[in-house]
């Protein structure tokens, strides 16, 4: 599902939007703010902390870091149980990333696409891929996640929910009409810092049971799906004050579901073993 331009421009779009150090500390700012955003993030965070509980720990790959929220929480809550290795596409990234965690830890980080990783085959214990496939060819992504993941190795991967309530009304109503709005400011002539705006994203969400399919093409034994971030909200509601008060008082419990309340849920997680034997 593409939201807003054409296949051959996601690529360039994702540089775009990525691709300086001040895209990459404002996606940090919206990790630990108080808005919608950043209760996704929170959701997402405290589910996968919760599913590394239960892991020994080993070598572990970051395949899209980011600016390193889930590294530097690895580090400070367990310091001495992960050898971690970042990966993004974006150098601001990557850089931010190893600012924010070089004072607690050592991480090995590396500049590279998703699709083809620079690393050698099965050397990874658990590879988090959190946030990222929207933004690839998700069929080369997972091979190439499988590819490095050792046989019987963890697989953590997240998707946006393209079925959910939430990111329906936002992807089809809210934010066209966002767009509408600054199309009209600007022929009123109101200035373009002051204008409504939403730029294309180079998001391509795809439903659980083809993203589980993938996996299993790939070489990788799904093992359980959980939705999170449930909000019965949707777009702009959200976003009063009053609806990001309540969301910052909903406990983490009631955030994440294997049930009915899926449809609620804006994004959804995977756990993956890899397979012995990969199947083509």
């Amino acid at each position: 599902m593409l939201h807003g331009f054409e296949r051959s421009s996601r690529k360039d779009h994702v540089i775009v939007q990525y691709g300086d150090s001040q895209a990459a500390a404002d996606y940090a700012r919206a990790n630990e703010g108080s808005r919608p955003e950043g209760q996704f993030f929170r959701s997402r965070l405290r589910l996968v902390q919760d599913l590394l509980a239960h892991c020994p720990g080993g070598d572990l790959l970051d395949a899209g870091c980011g600016p390193g929220v889930m590294v530097r929480t690895l580090l400070q809550s367990r310091p001495h149980d992960f050898r971690i290795t970042t990966l993004d596409q974006s150098l601001a990234m990557v850089e931010y990333c190893a600012s924010r965690v070089g004072d607690i830890g050592n991480v090995y980080p590396t500049v590279g696409q998703l699709e083809a990783m620079p690393f050698a085959d099965a050397i990874f214990d658990i590879t988090l891929v959190m946030g990222v496939l929207e933004y690839t060819d998700a069929r080369k992504a997972l091979c190439e996640v499988s590819r490095v993941t050792r046989p019987g190795g963890l697989v953590i991967a997240t998707m946006l929910n393209p079925l959910s309530a939430y990111r329906l009304t936002e992807w089809f109503l809210f934010l066209p009409s966002v767009r509408l709005l600054g199309t009209i400011e600007r022929f009123c002539g109101i200035s373009a810092e002051r204008r409504h705006g939403a730029g294309p994203s180079g998001i391509r969400a795809l439903p659980a049971v083809i993203l589980r399919r993938l996996m299993r093409q790939a070489g990788m034994r799904p093992v359980d799906t959980v939705y999170f971030d449930v909000r019965p909200i949707v777009p702009p509601f959200d976003r009063l004050p009053q609806m990001i008060r309540r969301a910052e008082r909903t406990a983490h419990e009631r955030t994440v579901t294997r049930g009915w309340g899926r449809w609620m849920g804006t994004a959804f997680l995977i756990t993956a073993r890899r397979s012995d034997i990969k199947r083509h």
